[in-house]
């Protein structure tokens, strides 16, 4: 079976210590290597700009990302190929392995739509509207105020329609989830949970994951563990609960898996790195029929490309 991973901050991790290897560094839960082995066949890589950025450096730190992106994982792996639209996943060869290029916040756009155009031309084919806290666009999830959109973030959600790409609605404020979920054409929440087993503010309500499957959106099950289970130490089986609810709910062609590897410190007991794959897989195989497994795993995020 092959993998699409919704989420991954590898380029994050690369652009604090470019010297990592990206192929065999044990400071990744990414390696590319692991992706190969494990049966990797589309990740994507997050262009993640903390809020230690000072605001007028953020552009200039994504692009620094995108750029270590071309250098480190492109141009010095063959195998790895950036695809900008859904015929060119389907183009792949059998060794070939496909990275999508996302952006984690608005941050770096600030209220400029001429740089989503940059990043657009650069290979970014899904922009996440916040990273938890207020840009220009959006609130995010940690704001205590709850806002929603700006006329900013309209007007963007209205250039991303155009343009075909994903709306990603991980770390949005609930405002701000409904709000965009009304007018985005093509929504995602690439790496969330389910509130009603693990009610943390980045989770997903009910009613959103129900809206998201209504507006033919897809849902990225993450493996951040205090997303998954309020004791200390969840393991794989926890990480079930959130398949089996979004399915009850009707998320069977809108679920798929963004673990937010290298985007967090602590891990699931079982799903250290990108090599535990193989067992997740495994656990699924057991609990459902092998069709559904694999949209899980690789083929709704993939039947919902829309660029």
């Amino acid at each position: 079976m092959v993998i699409f991973d919704a989420h991954c901050d590898l380029l994050y991790k690369l652009w604090r210590n470019p010297e990592i290897d990206v192929n065999t560094s044990n400071i990744l839960q990414t390696p590319l290597q692991q992706i190969r082995d494990s049966g990797g066949k589309i990740q994507c890589f997050a262009v993640f700009v903390p809020e230690d950025v000072p605001f007028t450096k953020r552009f200039d730190a994504a692009l620094e990302q995108i750029s270590l992106f071309y250098k480190k994982v492109l141009a010095e792996n063959k195998d790895i190929k950036l695809v900008k639209t859904k015929s060119e996943i389907n183009e792949l060869h059998s060794n070939e392995i496909g990275a999508v290029l996302t952006l984690e916040g608005c941050d770096a756009i600030s209220d400029d739509l001429h740089k989503l155009h940059i990043f657009y031309e650069l290979g970014v084919r899904s922009v996440g509207l916040t990273w938890n806290y207020a840009n220009l666009v959006a609130d995010g999830a940690h704001e205590r105020r709850n806002g929603g959109l700006t006329n900013f973030g309209r007007k963007l959600i209205h250039r991303l329609n155009e343009k075909k790409l994903w709306t990603d609605l991980s770390h949005a404020s609930e405002r701000s989830f409904w709000e965009a979920i009304e007018i985005a054409d093509y929504p995602i929440a690439s790496h969330s949970n389910v509130y009603k087993l693990c009610p943390h503010v980045r989770n997903l309500k009910d009613e959103q994951i129900t809206a998201l499957i209504k507006k033919n959106g897809m849902i990225g099950i993450t493996f951040v563990p205090f997303f998954t289970a309020s004791s200390k130490h969840p393991q794989i089986f926890d990480l079930l609960q959130h398949i089996d609810y979004v399915l009850s709910l009707g998320g069977e062609n809108h679920l798929g898996l963004g673990s937010d590897f290298d985007g967090i410190d602590e891990t699931i007991i079982g799903l250290e790195n990108y090599r535990s794959y193989v067992d997740l897989i495994d656990a699924l195989q057991k609990r459902y029929v092998e069709e559904i497994v694999e949209k899980i795993i690789y083929k709704n995020f993939v039947q919902h490309i829309s660029f």
